[in-house]
């Protein structure tokens, strides 16, 4: 894990990899709990008898809004942000889904530095993500994503 406390320490990473979270698996619980939170109960997600012999996965799939959601906790093992005043979740200025995430599978966030604007003191970093998933060729989904941080003066 890298630490970072200023737009200048941020800066130092443009253009390069930061680094790589853990894996993490996504569980039928998980899935389930997720489709409760959103009501979002397509049987492709919370069907597992139905899902081996309907779906083309033959098994259940997460979200991919579930997986996306992962991103600010996969984000956390990977840089350590800290003399902040305040953080907000900006947005998201493309993102591509890739391949579903079967249910069991394992997933991580590769994050690189793609731009870093100082915004009147206010730093705007758009993050390069990429969501793989283990011993898969094609990731979960790609993009870029955006953070504000206000670090302490």
């Amino acid at each position: 894990m890298i630490n970072i406390s200023s737009h200048e320490e941020f800066a130092a990473y443009l253009g390069k990899e930061i680094g790589i979270s853990s894996w993490y698996q996504i569980t039928q619980e998980q899935i389930n709990k997720f489709a409760d939170a959103t009501l979002d109960h397509q049987w492709i997600h919370t069907d597992p008898e139905k899902a081996a012999t309907d779906s083309p996965f033959k098994t259940t799939i997460a979200h991919g809004y579930l997986t996306l959601s992962l991103v600010p906790y996969l984000w956390q093992q990977i840089a350590k942000i800290s003399n902040l005043k305040m953080e907000i979740n900006y947005g998201i200025e493309s993102l591509k889904f890739g391949q579903a995430v079967t249910v069991n599978s394992e997933v991580r966030l590769k994050v690189g530095l793609k731009s870093i604007l100082n915004l009147r003191g206010t730093t705007k970093v758009v993050i390069d993500i990429v969501m793989e998933i283990k011993d898969q060729p094609k990731p979960a989904f790609a993009g870029d994503v955006v953070f504000l941080y206000h670090f302490v003066s």
